[in-house]
């Protein structure tokens, strides 16, 4: 089954410096029917106005991951981690037994968009972590990257849950047969226009996918997302 969460139909929250739209009931915005998506819990999709962002705030027992998608967003957090995230990066951080960062995006004359995503751990209690790695090079030459899984294969980030995050950024049409571990899957898209089977999913728009053992996945030019796989 296949399942289109429109563009439109996302929690949206603005102030003076953010623009965010939610896939997921989060904060301020409630939705009974996107309380998330089995393990995955947030998608925000955030656009920091620039010399501006998020204090130092907390976070406790959430794998929380960051994709930016244009600009450079600086973090900084308790476990004396200091770093900037840009374009062709993914950050993960296992926040655990708890953890305080700061996000600010410091360039002066740019929005940073990025996309915020949140997934709930294998088990409360974890010690906190961190990771950061540049996939660039992967995404110029393969379809489909796998940028996040369990325990960190063929490259990826690790984290504290049975699931795997793959990123497709290609400048050329595509298209391939994806089978995944898992028997449900979500795919947000950033940038052109992703068909699974004969469904069709645009710009900000996601799709949950259960129980199919395999589907086929056809990307337009210059088009960005995220695929999910997940218990």
């Amino acid at each position: 089954m296949i399942t289109i969460r429109k563009s439109e139909e996302r929690g949206h929250a603005e102030n003076e410096w953010l623009q965010t739209k939610h896939t997921f009931s989060f904060a301020d915005y409630y939705d009974p029917d996107f309380l998330g998506f089995r393990v995955l819990r947030v998608i925000n999709e955030d656009r920091v106005a620039a010399d501006s962002g998020f204090p130092m705030h907390s976070h406790r027992d959430m794998e929380i991951i960051t994709y930016v998608v244009e600009g450079a967003l600086e973090h900084k957090d308790s476990m004396g981690n200091s770093s900037t995230i840009t374009p062709g990066e993914v950050q993960r951080m296992s926040a655990g037994t708890g953890v305080t960062h700061s996000e600010y995006n410091r360039l002066p004359n740019q929005t940073t968009h990025l996309l915020q995503i949140w997934i709930t751990p294998d088990k409360n209690g974890h010690t906190p972590g961190y990771s950061q790695k540049s996939f660039q090079k992967k995404f110029d030459n393969d379809d489909l990257v796998l940028v996040v899984s369990r325990h960190g294969r063929d490259g990826s980030l690790s984290m504290n849950q049975d699931a795997d995050l793959y990123v497709g950024k290609s400048k050329l049409a595509g298209e391939t047969v994806f089978k995944g571990l898992f028997d449900h899957q979500w795919i947000q898209v950033i940038k052109g226009q992703v068909r699974v089977n004969d469904q069709l999913v645009n710009v900000g728009d996601g799709a949950a996918i259960s129980n199919l053992h395999e589907f086929i996945l056809q990307w337009s030019k210059d088009s960005e997302f995220i695929l999910f796989d997940l218990i």
